[in-house]
């Protein structure tokens, strides 16, 4: 969800609302490979727990943003506020099982997947104008 919202928020020029300094990482996977693992696990496996995600290779939340600004060709408006305690500094899907039991890795690399979501926000402008975030 923070790459759609930031998206939008940056193309409509209305602020970020970013707790803590932005250099926590998070995981990003991109929506094509959550869709193919989610088929793939429709196996019958019984009953299992598998994490999907980007395998380990989180980014800054700083640099999602910059790549944001790179791809959309627009300054974001970060309004700053403290960090919340409860938030992880860093996350990362463990998808040791998803390669495993389900033959499962990501496809796409988070930049790419960054670049494929502003590209599909400059295209979709005008019905996104109606999306209330």
């Amino acid at each position: 969800m923070a790459p759609f919202r930031f998206c939008e928020w940056i193309r409509r020029k209305e602020p970020i609302i970013l707790y803590g300094d932005g250099n926590q990482t998070r995981d990003f996977t991109y929506i094509d490979d959550i869709a193919r693992g989610t088929l793939e696990a429709l196996k019958p496996l019984g009953y299992e727990i598998i994490n999907l995600g980007g395998g380990n290779t989180p980014i800054s939340i700083n640099t999602m943003i910059e790549q944001l600004e790179n791809e959309l060709g627009e300054q974001a408006i970060i309004e700053y506020k403290p960090a919340i305690s409860a938030d992880m500094q860093d996350t990362a899907a463990d998808i040791t099982k998803a390669c495993s039991l389900l033959g499962w890795t990501p496809m796409v690399s988070p930049y790419e997947g960054l670049s494929q979501t502003a590209q599909w926000h400059r295209s979709n402008s005008d019905w996104l104008d109606q999306v209330k975030l």
